[in-house]
C-alpha cells in the first residue's frame, strides 16, 4: 500500500484561535484507522459534546494533513453515527485539498456536523471517533493549466487574499 500523507497537529497558537484550552490541545489524538483493512481514518472528538436533534457544532480538530499533490482527503461522519443519528456534515462531504496544508491557518481542519435525528440526543466523549477521512487520488483534464496557489484558509478557494 502506497503511503501518501501524514497527519500532524496545528500549533497551539493556531488552535487557540478556535479554542484557547491548552489541556484540550495537549490531549488531541491524530486520526487513525481502526483495522488494517479500514479505508477511513477516524477523527476523534477533542472534547465532550452533546447535540440535541437539529443542533449543529463546528469542531476544531487541531489536525492538519500533508499529502501528495494528486490526492484529496474526503471527510464523512462515522457510519454508525450517520445511521443512528442521521449525523451529517454541513457541507455534505468535507474536501481537504493537498494545498490546504500550506494555508494561512496552517491547514487546520474543522468539521461542522448536525444531528439530523428527530428525537435522539447525540453524546460524544473526548477521544471518541465522530468523523472519518478517506484519501482519494484524482486526475485533471488535459487542458487544465491552473497555476494559482492557495494563500487563505478554510473556504478560501477562488477568493482574494
Amino acid at each position: 500500500m502506497e503511503k501518501i500523507a501524514k497527519f500532524e497537529f496545528v500549533t497551539y497558537e493556531e488552535y487557540a484561535k478556535a479554542l484557547a484550552d491548552k489541556t484540550v490541545y495537549e490531549q488531541l489524538k491524530l486520526p487513525q484507522r481502526a483495522t488494517k483493512a479500514s479505508a477511513g481514518y477516524d477523527f476523534y472528538a477533542p472534547y465532550d459534546f452533546s447535540l440535541q436533534p437539529g443542533e449543529t457544532i463546528k469542531i476544531p480538530t487541531g489536525i492538519r494533513c500533508k499529502m501528495q499533490e494528486n490526492y484529496v482527503l474526503l471527510l464523512f461522519p462515522r457510519s454508525s453515527l450517520g445511521f443512528k443519528y442521521r449525523l451529517g456534515l454541513d457541507n455534505t462531504v468535507g474536501v481537504i485539498d493537498a494545498d490546504y496544508y500550506n494555508a494561512l491557518n496552517e491547514g487546520h481542519i474543522f468539521i461542522k456536523i448536525t444531528n439530523n435525528s428527530k428525537d435522539k440526543i447525540l453524546n460524544v466523549k473526548q477521544g471518541e471517533g465522530f468523523a472519518q477521512g478517506i484519501f482519494i487520488q484524482y486526475g485533471i483534464t488535459v487542458d487544465d493549466e491552473v497555476t494559482t496557489l492557495r494563500t487563505g484558509g478554510f473556504g478560501s478557494t477562488n477568493k482574494e487574499g
